[in-house]
């Protein structure tokens, strides 16, 4: 069997050291046939850099790296462009003078590649237009252009604002550059994980094609089903496929749903263990500020609906938690439908690798119960299981006593109904039970519904001083059980919290 490509993000690595390699030739041909100008957002550890890197050794001419592959006998090897590649996916930047540091380091490795120097007195910006010039002089052809995680320095400050700005800022005037020199340009590709609101980072770009959707590169990045099932089939060989399918599939560009390589790779690597490989390889730090700060309810985070402007409309000044989760791939497109005329995109978590780990990480930012919560766990999903309900409540409200004191005083989050809401919900997507937030019903929305086997938790948060028993009442009243009758374990689940005792206060239930 080959060997498998973690962690390299060159192809001439890859092909020449005999590595596993997805073919991804045919879309990167469909891309390049015309010039233009090009962008692509994916999350992190999806392989844009080495579809960037596929690209340039295209552009470079080296034939002999895409024997057997699907563009060898089809693109002509013999012209050969001059290509400038800009990454800025290593390290942290965190001030301007370090980005400065950083963008002198990139155009002098272009300097040494294409035997092109630029005058000491030039700043960054203005050797950037020096090469794109001179190399079009040079080599007598047009320039290509391929810029890697071009986001990167604001989302290193995502954080702290004013730094953010200085970087967007910064970045705006070095990009600008491109819009300058298009006579010289041939062909321009642009990744990152967000896109930044109308791509005001390239504003003077106007022929700029947003590809992140587009259902002709929806399989850009990242492996199909097909392709574990072919490319992979010595290395996955007695695995059952379905369940790898539950863990790490599920994210919708548009093509068929893709599954993150690392992921993949590294499961093969260390003997088909189900773990969450992605995840550990950086956590959303970001969330803890943003769920702070706005009082976010979580439940309605999954379901969130929006329009392809929203999913464009993520900016330093303007911080959408749902649309960063999609960005970065916490969240992906559910369906699509249209309302009023419009197009509208229901989010929703792609797979079991992001829902048990997204929903730890939320318990320890909600709950500080960063150990605790695996016992709360079991008690919880036996409980469940076992139908339970006195010992369900019992366990809540342990779980919500233990809760430090100071969690609340110091930002106040359990003033908002939603707090005691994303709780629950973050516990129960953690047990591993399929769950559909804001459950939508032809009487209105179930705040939650559990499944499990031939089970089915119909579940309904109140806020109330005292227990009334109306959360079960609404369930009954609006018969949100209608749905589900087909399962013959049916029960119905109402909650009720108090703001002054920061805990549970009523737990009623029925069978239907």
């Amino acid at each position: 069997m080959k060997n498998l490509p973690i962690g390299i993000q060159t192809l001439s690595k890859i092909i020449e050291g005999g590595f596993v390699y997805v073919d991804k030739t045919e879309i990167a041909y469909n891309l390049i046939q015309n010039a233009g100008y090009y962008f692509l957002s994916r999350p992190r550890r999806f392989g844009k850099s080495l579809f960037l890197d596929t690209l340039k050794e295209i552009f470079e001419g080296n034939k002999e790296l895409f024997k057997g592959l699907y563009i060898y006998d089809k693109w002509d090897w013999e012209v050969k462009y001059p290509v400038l590649r800009v990454s800025l996916g290593s390290g942290v930047i965190k001030t301007i003078e370090k980005l400065q540091h950083q963008l002198k380091s990139v155009l002098g490795d272009i300097e040494e590649d294409l035997v092109i120097e630029c005058k000491k007195s030039l700043n960054v910006k203005d050797c950037f237009k020096y090469l794109i010039k001179e190399s079009f002089k040079k080599y007598n052809q047009k320039v290509v252009i391929l810029i890697d995680e071009y986001d990167k320095p604001i989302l290193d400050n995502i954080t702290d604002k004013d730094i953010a700005r200085q970087m967007r800022d910064a970045m705006k005037d070095f990009y600008g550059v491109i819009k300058d020199n298009d006579a010289y340009i041939q062909f321009v590709f642009i990744t990152g994980v967000s896109k930044f609101s109308k791509m005001n980072l390239f504003s003077g770009l106007n022929n700029l094609e947003d590809i992140t959707l587009h259902q002709d590169y929806g399989n850009i990045c990242g492996y199909t089903h097909n392709d574990l099932l072919t490319v992979f089939k010595e290395h996955l060989e007695g695995v059952d496929m379905e369940r790898v399918k539950q863990w790490y599939n599920g994210y919708n560009f548009f093509g068929d749903k893709v599954y993150n390589p690392f992921d993949i790779l590294l499961f093969i690597s260390n003997k088909f263990i189900y773990k969450s490989y992605w995840w550990s390889t950086g956590n959303p730090s970001f969330l803890i500020d943003l769920i702070y700060s706005r009082e976010y309810s979580i439940p309605e985070v999954e379901n969130y609906e929006t329009t392809d402007e929203m999913l464009d409309s993520f900016d330093v000044d303007s911080i959408s938690l749902e649309i960063l989760l999609w960005q970065t791939g916490y969240l992906t497109i559910k369906d699509t439908f249209t309302e009023l005329n419009r197009i509208k995109y229901r989010l929703c978590i792609p797979n079991w690798e992001v829902q048990f780990t997204l929903n730890d990480f939320l318990i320890d930012v909600l709950t500080k119960q960063k150990f605790e919560k695996v016992a709360y766990q079991s008690k919880m999903g036996s409980a469940l299981l076992k139908a339970d309900f006195d010992k369900l409540k019992e366990t809540i409200s342990t779980l919500f006593s233990s809760i430090s004191y100071s969690n609340f005083t110091n930002n106040k989050i359990y003033k908002y109904e939603g707090y005691y809401s994303s709780v629950m919900y973050a516990y129960f997507a953690s047990i591993g039970m399929e769950m559909i937030p804001e459950d939508t019903t032809n009487k209105g929305r179930i705040d939650l519904t559990l499944k499990y086997e031939d089970k089915v938790y119909v579940i309904e948060f109140k806020m109330s001083e005292k227990a009334t028993g109306e959360a079960l009442k609404q369930i009954k009243r609006k018969n949100y059980a209608e749905k589900y009758l087909d399962y013959p374990n049916i029960y119905l689940i109402g909650i009720e919290f108090s703001r002054k005792e920061r805990n549970v206060v009523g737990l009623d239930w029925e069978k239907v």
